[in-house]
């Protein structure tokens, strides 16, 4: 299936949900509703921009979710230091980018599978955070921490804004710019990629860490949305962010992804979790509902390479 034909099947499917839910519900498509859903669901979208890199190169982060929590107490804990607004945002981007490159350092040169790597920094980070703070919640908060000191209307303009550039730059990145080429090369063929003088480590490494920085922009814009930061926020993230760049038409094997693919997927996980909500039906589906989708990719994938190898082998 093509990314186009992938695309419109998506924004069809997308279509028949908001219809469904303008039939059966009455509150779904109110503004307060709206601004909810999209900032609940700003971390998954803005994080799994860069999944898309990480899967295009033939690698998978799971350790996002307990990355973003990390980055949300460091955001927390910066600003009850008294430290800008700013300054906190950077450093917990900081903190995300370095804990990636850590996911990438062990990938891309120690030759770690990235599921064993991740798997690993999943656990010792989250279990690491949970020793900081003894599953205490950070409080005591600047008034100025809640909407970085705004009102909510123009937060939610700011983290729209900030949606938009992210994605905009994705998607002219892996289109326009050399580094978009050669991840998808990395992720196509990673020897033919070095024969062609690509240096697949530097980019693998590169996909890591830029999956950490925004995983940390997302962490420190989702925290000022409280007065106070859970130190168990992220739990089940990195599963809907993989979900939404599959359901998007990203091959999990790499080489083959689109960030409006990955757009329309988040959008319809969002939907579809919201939906069960609105329609009365239970939540904790939404869960099966992810795994489902990954499973299916996974099987789709599998399917597609077999045919090649089949086609291959005949002309052979």
């Amino acid at each position: 299936m093509s990314y186009r034909v992938r695309e419109i099947a998506l924004a069809v499917t997308i279509a028949a949900l908001m219809l469904l839910l303008a039939w059966r519900t009455t509150g779904f498509f109110t503004a307060t509703n709206l601004v909810d859903l999209f900032l609940a669901n700003l971390p998954t979208m803005m994080i799994a921009i860069g999944m898309t890199m990480v899967i295009l190169t033939g690698e998978i982060d799971i350790s996002v979710g307990s990355i973003f929590a990390i980055c949300s107490v460091v955001m927390g804990e910066c600003a009850r230091a008294g430290l800008p607004m700013v300054v906190s945002v950077l450093i917990a981007s900081v903190a995300g980018a370095l804990m990636g490159a850590a996911n990438g350092g062990l990938t891309a040169y120690i030759r770690i599978p990235s599921i064993v790597a991740t798997l690993a920094t999943m656990v010792a980070l989250r279990d690491g955070l949970r020793w900081y703070t003894q599953g205490a919640w950070i409080q005591g908060l600047p008034q100025q921490f809640q909407w970085f000191g705004l009102s909510q209307s123009s937060f939610t303009e700011l983290c729209l804004a900030v949606v938009t550039v992210t994605v905009l730059l994705g998607a002219a990145g892996l289109k326009h710019l050399r580094i978009g080429r050669e991840i998808i090369a990395t992720g196509s063929n990673k020897a033919a990629a070095h024969i062609a003088g690509i240096h697949t480590s530097r980019v693998v490494f590169g996909v890591f860490a830029l999956t950490g920085v925004l995983t940390g922009l997302a962490a420190a814009l989702n925290a000022v949305r409280f007065n106070q930061v859970p130190s168990n926020s992220g739990l089940g993230l990195e599963l809907k962010v993989i979900a939404a760049v599959a359901v998007g038409g990203a091959a999990i094997t790499g080489g083959a992804a689109t960030i409006t693919g990955t757009v329309l997927g988040v959008i319809l996980l969002s939907g579809i979790g919201s939906a069960l909500t609105f329609l009365g039906i239970n939540a904790y589906w939404e869960k099966a509902i992810q795994g489902a989708i990954i499973l299916i990719a996974v099987a789709v994938d599998a399917l597609q390479f077999y045919r090649r190898d089949d086609a291959h082998t005949l002309a052979a």
